[in-house]
């Protein structure tokens, strides 16, 4: 299993833009599907993105398509999330995940990460 660390998340202004990194230890990295989840205060965590093991295809939830973009680095075992036009309802902790296809939207680890903290002032 591939251990994983989320950073980059932190308070910014509505409108404003974060990049978020996962970076995860194992070589098996490259070989994942990997995605982006969030849970909101209260909430359920939700898909936010996924990523194709060789980057080419990538898959957003609706409301994060044309604002977020998902890509990765499989040299650095790293992928990331850029967040531009932020809102206060994307306000959570942020967390990445292989998941069992790009298309499936269903983490593939039973364990997390810390996440990332990403708080959005309106």
């Amino acid at each position: 299993q591939v251990q994983l660390v989320e950073s980059g998340g932190g308070l910014v202004q509505a409108g404003g833009s974060l990049r978020l990194s996962c970076a995860a230890s194992g070589r098996t990295f490259s070989s994942y599907d990997m995605g982006w989840f969030r849970q909101a205060p209260g909430k359920e965590r939700e898909f936010v993105a996924a990523i194709s093991w060789s980057g080419g295809s990538t898959y957003y939830a609706g409301s994060m398509k044309g604002r977020f973009t998902i890509s990765r680095d499989n040299a650095k075992s790293t992928v990331y999330l850029r967040m531009n036009s932020l809102k206060p309802e994307d306000t959570a902790v942020y967390y990445c995940n292989a998941v069992r296809g790009i298309y499936s939207t269903d983490a593939r680890f039973a364990s997390w990460g810390q996440g990332t903290q990403v708080t959005v002032s309106s």
